[in-house]
């Protein structure tokens, strides 16, 4: 058997939970494979992430990069989560002026390759002349990628309009359900346009892929067949899937035994299968009046239901001050909204958890469907709106109607989306299919054949390179 060389891997995601924690499960698969890894990011991210297990403590170095203060950003914020809306933006910039520091980091520790994220745009060219291999690692689904499409059409910005968005690209030789709604990619297009003191994310994303050596995505071939052959024509270069990176339920981020004992509580005295889970990341931002109409579905929909209801970031209000008056009250007992962080592995993996309202961020998606969870779909922003096509298009979940315009909804369409998944379902089918990729992504040989490709790709390439 040919000997393979230990590898030294940096990883650098963006500073969003829903991609450290993605990146720090890759980190520990590779590192079982007996590769060096050192994991870049902030203080307080790095300090929320899982517990290195004991045996991986020699090969998992976590590396501290101050994030520089900015006017624009709290003095505090680090992540997504500690920003609203008009802050990411400013985010992204102080991100950007992590270069020297990482350049430092790179030129003193001389790792093989850096396997990293959208947003640092800028990294690709710098680690290409300090002779490392990159590999960009995308947390959006082929189909999303492909969505966004190869550089060369983005640099003619032949897609300006909201409307531009809302039919399936000229390069997509398929038929395709993968588009935005009108209201989803309105809100996209501003947001855009509401910064003109650095490159937008579309851009970010381009220049990150096109500069890579190899592209790596969290999903598998089975699933996305035809998006991924679809992408490799596209982008000219290998395009590697990594597998799901199911979740491990014993090292749910930043968990606190004093939060799930309460919780696991309340599930133990659900039925099985019977409860709702409701959660939408870190990130979304819901208005009063898509508070007001989602709480009155639940109510309406008769469901057990469980509410992790965040407050908005630097908001001096919570957030449960903005559901209607008494719903509390009239779905005691029945519902529960909890207020703060909640252990999202542990809740979908209870046994009283048979559906999941989600806002279809990748994340919150491979962890629902890991537990056989119907999902019922909302999306609000960035790939959402194209994940929630995609996967009802799969019968994987149903996706609550909306106005195509201005996005607005009634309580009823809540209710009757979460009647359709929990109860309604003709034939069990959204169960069924649930169930058949449930075991797709838990699947240890097929998960084990992606990471061995991965490792091994990694390793020859790395070697004929040097």
């Amino acid at each position: 058997m040919e000997d393979t060389k230990t590898l030294h891997i940096a990883m650098f995601p963006w500073l969003a939970m829903g991609h450290l924690i993605p990146f720090f499960r890759l980190s520990e698969l590779l590192a079982q494979k007996g590769h060096r890894i050192s994991f870049i990011s902030t203080p307080r991210n790095i300090s929320c992430l899982p517990k290195i297990r004991s045996n991986l403590s020699t090969l998992i170095n976590l590396v501290s990069l101050p994030l520089p203060s900015r006017p624009d950003l709290p003095s505090d914020a680090e992540s997504t989560m500690d920003v609203n809306n008009l802050q990411q933006q400013p985010l992204k910039h102080a991100f950007d002026q992590l270069r020297p520091a990482l350049v430092d980091f790179l030129e003193s520790s001389t790792p093989d390759w850096i396997i990293y994220d959208y947003a640092s745009h800028w990294l690709p060219q710098l680690a290409g002349e300090l002779g490392i291999s990159r590999a960009y690692f995308s947390l959006f689904t082929a189909a999303c990628l492909a969505f966004i499409g190869p550089r060369s059409d983005l640099a003619k910005d032949e897609r300006s309009t909201p409307e531009d968005f809302t039919v399936a690209p000229k390069w997509v030789p398929f038929e395709s359900n993968i588009y935005y709604r009108l209201h989803e990619t309105t809100k996209f297009i501003e947001r855009i346009d509401e910064d003109k003191s650095g490159p937008s994310d579309l851009v970010r994303f381009a220049i990150s892929v096109e500069q890579s050596d190899i592209v790596m995505i969290r999903s598998c071939e089975e699933f996305e067949q035809d998006w991924f052959d679809l992408l490799r024509k596209l982008l000219e270069k290998p395009v590697i899937p990594v597998g799901f990176l199911p979740p491990v339920t014993e090292s749910d981020v930043g968990e606190d035994d004093s939060n799930w004992v309460g919780i696991k509580q309340w599930l133990d005295k659900q039925r099985s299968n019977s409860v709702v889970y409701v959660a939408f990341g870190t990130e979304p931002v819901l208005s009063r009046d898509e508070l007001t109409e989602l709480a009155l579905g639940l109510e309406k929909s008769e469901l057990p239901f469980f509410w992790v209801l965040r407050n908005s970031p630097r908001s001096t209000q919570s957030t449960l001050e903005e559901l209607p008056n008494g719903f509390t009250e009239r779905v005691k007992g029945r519902g529960l909204v909890y207020n703060g962080w909640a252990p999202q592995v542990k809740v979908l993996s209870h046994d009283s958890v048979g559906g999941f309202l989600t806002h279809c961020g990748w994340n919150s998606v491979v962890e629902g469907l890991s537990f056989g969870r119907v999902l019922v779909l909302f999306p609000v922003t960035n790939d959402q709106g194209p994940n929630a096509r995609l996967l009802e298009g799969k019968k994987l979940g149903v996706e609550i109607r909306r106005n195509e315009r201005d996005g607005s909804f009634r309580s009823e369409w809540v209710a009757e989306s979460l009647r359709l998944a929990m109860v309604d379902d003709p034939d069990k089918l959204l169960n069924r299919k649930t169930k058949e990729m449930m075991r797709c992504i838990q699947d240890k040989d097929r998960n084990e054949g992606y990471l061995g490709r991965l490792a091994r790709y990694l390793e020859v390439e790395r070697r004929q390179v040097g």
